[in-house]
C-alpha cells in the first residue's frame, strides 16, 4: 500500500505534467486529505468518491480522497494506482474548466453514472 505521502509525491508529479492553463483560477489548488469518503448516495457503503471539485466563497480547489484510493487502490501496483490518480485529477480539472467556460456536461455524465450505479443496485437488492 502507498502512503499518504507517496501519493502526494505522486499527486505533485502528475501535476506537473499537465498544462498550467488548466489550473486557472484554481485559487486553492489540489490538496490531498486522509479520509475516505463515501457517496452520499452509496446503497451499500461501496460508492467511494476518489476526488471532489469543490467552489466556495472563498476560492475553488480540487480534493483527492487518499483513504478512498487506499480502500480501492491500496493492493494495486505503482503504474495502476498512479493511472487511476491521474483520471481522477484530470476528472476534476475538467469539472473546473467546465465551470469556467459555463458547462455542465461533465456534471451531466456524472449524474448518469450515478442513475446507472442506483439502478443496477435496486436489481440486485430485487433478487435476493
Amino acid at each position: 500500500m502507498f502512503t499518504i505521502d507517496e501519493t502526494n509525491d505522486m499527486l505533485d508529479e502528475i501535476v506537473d505534467t499537465l498544462p498550467e492553463p488548466l489550473f486557472r483560477e484554481l485559487s486553492g489548488g489540489v490538496i490531498i486529505l486522509p479520509q475516505l469518503k463515501i457517496h452520499p448516495k452509496a446503497v451499500d457503503n461501496d460508492l467511494y468518491i476518489m476526488g471532489e471539485y469543490s467552489r466556495s466563497s472563498i476560492g475553488t480547489l480540487i480534493k483527492i480522497y487518499y483513504g478512498s484510493f487506499a480502500r480501492i487502490y491500496g493492493n494495486a501496483s505503482r503504474a495502476v494506482y498512479y493511472e487511476q490518480l491521474r483520471r481522477v485529477l484530470v476528472h476534476e480539472l475538467r469539472h473546473h474548466n467546465e465551470t469556467l467556460a459555463g458547462y455542465r456536461d461533465l456534471i451531466l455524465y456524472d449524474e448518469d453514472q450515478i442513475a446507472e450505479y442506483l439502478q443496477k443496485k435496486a436489481q440486485q437488492h430485487k433478487l435476493k
